[in-house]
């Protein structure tokens, strides 16, 4: 067949549709940023939403040509800024125009108070291959456990292979989580390729106009977070300007932050990156070494404004560290994570991708709990006072026939039933018996570095190998 001028196979026309659909928080809890990319480019972007199931609201967007830079393919990032939510609800949405249109998706709008009790789930180093995790977080994610994803960098191993194809494949398969829940970011090591590209082009974090994905922060709840590249130190024949121009916002954003009257609203200050200040790893990276950039361009700010935990990835396994400063331990009052004096960090790097596995040298004083299963992080926000983390194992996972309820409910704010699990670690020994968690976790004012405490939460049906 013969096409005129204007004219479009069925194809083409299907190329118009949507690709990749994302969702993620815009730094306003009344709004949601809608992300997806198509082959060929459109009139509008669009996104059709509303409540009960309804398109009651229509709102534009813009669209961006992404030019790889390894075959010189084209395609069209769209972004829709949805405003005016109203919290707590779930909305229904499709995105595109009337040239085609994504399948159905829903979100549910953010909570727009201090009082709720926000729901994480943190990983690092996922792959579109030997991707251990996305099963479970897929099947989570449609049983509504989360609030927000957090990635804490290295993404699909890599995004600009094959002429970006390899990054195409890794977003349709994070799609099945992203489009529901809010997917937020941070660069890693692999990504670095033609100066982030591909990831500055295919995520839309707060503030991306500005600072290109590299850098942002933002409020949930009780906490305020903050995401940085520690990337921009590791290649500085990018240029210079990334790294004075992040350093300069951190530090203003830290001081904005600690300010009492901030620090009284949202206690928590949390941040993510993805190469670790510490680590026990067998590999000899950055972490590993005492004079390490990451420890000396971040160690002492993060101590001065009292953060209290640190998220990081890029080793290929799980860490969990006592509260540490100079490579000493400073471990809290009545427990080592209640009011401890020092950050908390989390390394959580083994979702799965082609490299498999890092291996652990010997173990550090200030090293707690370590564990090589694949696996991702789960953590609560329950209030100003009380926090809580678990690391869950790809590798032990049992049959649903077996998650037999083996626990009464649980004692105290900082735990819930535990149904069968798995449970191989609990905050170094510090508690052995369940009841043991209803202490008194309350963070003590005055403090030059006031923080609160850690504990242990729900395992719902799973093999947990870590638990805080």
């Amino acid at each position: 067949m013969t096409l005129g001028a204007g004219q479009k196979s069925w194809d083409a026309k299907l190329q118009v549709r949507y690709e990749i659909v994302s969702s993620s928080m815009a730094g306003n809890p009344t709004e949601m940023m809608v992300t997806w990319n198509t082959v060929n480019s459109t009139n509008i972007s669009a996104v059709e939403f509303g409540l009960n199931g309804e398109f009651s609201k229509t709102t534009t967007g813009y669209s961006s040509k992404f030019t790889e830079p390894e075959e010189g393919r084209v395609q069209y990032i769209h972004r829709v800024l949805l405003s005016g939510l109203k919290p707590g609800k779930v909305y229904t949405y499709h995105c595109g125009s009337p040239e085609g249109w994504s399948s159905l998706f829903y979100f549910k709008a953010q909570l727009n108070t201090t009082d709720w009790s926000p729901r994480f789930a943190v990983f690092g180093d996922l792959g579109n291959e030997n991707a251990q995790s996305l099963g479970r977080l897929q099947e989570e994610t449609q049983k509504g456990m989360y609030d927000v994803f957090l990635h804490i960098g290295d993404f699909a191993y890599n995004m600009y292979e094959e002429g970006g194809r390899v990054g195409d494949s890794f977003m349709r398969q994070i799609e099945t989580i992203a489009a529901y829940v809010p997917y937020m970011t941070c660069p890693g090591n692999h990504e670095q390729y033609y100066n982030f590209t591909n990831y500055k082009n295919r995520f839309s974090m707060p503030n991306f106009n500005q600072s290109e994905n590299l850098w942002y922060s933002w409020n949930i709840g009780p906490a305020h977070i903050i995401s940085f590249s520690t990337e921009v130190y590791f290649f500085p024949w990018y240029g210079l300007h990334a790294s004075e121009n992040q350093m300069a916002w951190l530090q203003k954003d830290l001081q904005e932050a600690s300010k009492p009257e901030n620090r009284k609203r949202r206690p928590w200050i949390i941040t993510m990156g993805h190469r670790p200040a510490y680590c026990t790893n067998s590999n000899h990276n950055d972490c590993t070494l005492e004079g390490g950039l990451v420890k000396r361009f971040f160690e002492e700010l993060f101590y001065k404004y009292g953060v209290d935990l640190e998220l990081w990835a890029h080793e290929h396994t799980y860490e969990r560290l006592w509260p540490v400063y100079g490579g000493k331990v400073y471990n809290g009052t009545v427990r080592p994570y209640t009011d401890p004096k020092a950050p908390v960090h989390i390394i959580t790097g083994s979702a799965g991708n082609r490299e498999r596995h890092d291996g652990f040298g010997p173990q550090k004083e200030w090293s707690a709990f370590r564990n090589s299963d694949y696996g991702y992080t789960r953590m609560v926000i329950h209030n100003a006072t009380h926090l809580s983390l678990e690391q869950v194992s790809d590798d032990q996972i049992q049959p649903a026939a077996q998650r037999k309820l083996a626990s009464p409910p649980g004692i105290g704010l900082c735990m819930s039933d535990c149904s069968s699990a798995m449970v191989s670690d609990q905050g170094g020994n510090l508690w052995t018996a369940l009841p043991s968690l209803n202490i008194n976790m309350d963070l003590i004012h005055g403090s030059s570095h006031s923080r609160r405490g850690l504990c242990m939460s729900s395992c719902n049906g799973t093999m947990v190998t870590d638990q805080i």
